[in-house]
């Protein structure tokens, strides 16, 4: 009868231990997703702004060497990722491929000009500066005119700042309800066992002697749910970073390395300290407390 109840008992702490592992491996698992968005946030927004173009038409009297030297000075200039001239031989024969037909046949001569595609480095993809740039280059006599799409890059701009506001604050929550969870699976997890802590304060127990096992066998769990969320992790960045290489999500590898040990340590405190709180609260009561 004994050895039933024994066996019972055992699998009764193994299931506590095991939802104790799986709660903290999968709060841990949506922080480190959400941290790695965080991460991650700026890259993807600077990726798409990199994609905006600003074309500079050049008019058809241009000379080469005037050309030339605006194609160095826009490829050594700081703001710069990218600078492709495109004749208006080029032009007609891409928007002849799109259109699907040759319209310098139809019309007899080719009204495009000669153009160069300007792919900007994200800090400087801002209206104020494009602006600034785009006016110091339409000052240059042979440049016709420069295009970009305005209105994008502003509501860019705008999204882009309102989303890093709401992902911060969105963090900042999720830790905060990442805590309260794992501390409500510890303090489950103790109070199993709060007649036990009580009896061995009865026979001469210290406190720190009593809480040594539970915080020890917490911090063990919190190491393996910590570990569970890394590889799950590990699992998610891997996925997207074959979806989407253009993005580059592991290219800031200290970044991900810095956030994959923050999630362990947070682990480990969290269980830690939930444990240390949970057995001093039990030590505290009074026997006929236990039961309420």
């Amino acid at each position: 009868m004994a050895s039933s109840f024994d066996k019972y008992q055992k699998r009764r702490l193994i299931s506590s231990y095991f939802s104790v592992v799986i709660s903290i491996s999968l709060v841990l698992f949506l922080l480190g997703l959400l941290g790695l968005l965080v991460l991650n946030s700026k890259r993807v927004a600077d990726y798409f702004k990199e994609q905006i173009s600003v074309t500079i038409f050049l008019k058809n009297d241009a000379k080469e060497v005037e050309v030339t030297q605006l194609k160095q000075s826009l490829a050594l200039a700081e703001y710069t990722k990218e600078a492709v001239y495109i004749s208006k031989e080029q032009a007609a024969e891409e928007h002849s491929e799109t259109i699907g037909e040759n319209f310098i046949d139809y019309l007899g001569y080719n009204p495009l000009q000669n153009s160069i595609d300007v792919h900007m480095v994200a800090d400087f993809v801002t209206p104020e500066l494009i602006d600034e740039i785009t006016t110091e280059i339409k000052s240059k006599d042979f440049v016709d005119d420069v295009v970009y799409d305005k209105p994008l890059i502003a509501k860019l701009t705008e999204n882009v700042q309102e989303i890093s506001f709401w992902i911060l604050v969105i963090s900042s929550v999720f830790l905060f309800i990442a805590v309260l969870l794992i501390n409500s699976s510890i303090r489950l997890s103790v109070y199993a066992k709060r007649f036990t802590i009580k009896t061995m304060q009865m026979v001469g127990a210290t406190k720190t002697f009593i809480r040594r096992p539970f915080i020890w066998r917490s911090v063990r769990l919190g190491i393996l749910g910590s570990v569970l969320a890394m590889i799950g992790m590990g699992v998610v960045l891997y996925y997207l970073n074959q979806t989407f290489e253009e993005l580059k999500l592991i290219e800031s590898r200290a970044m991900i390395v810095a956030l994959f040990v923050f999630i362990f340590l947070i682990g480990i405190f969290i269980t830690w300290i939930s444990t240390y709180f949970a057995t001093q609260r039990f030590l505290n009561l009074r026997t006929d407390e236990l039961y309420y």
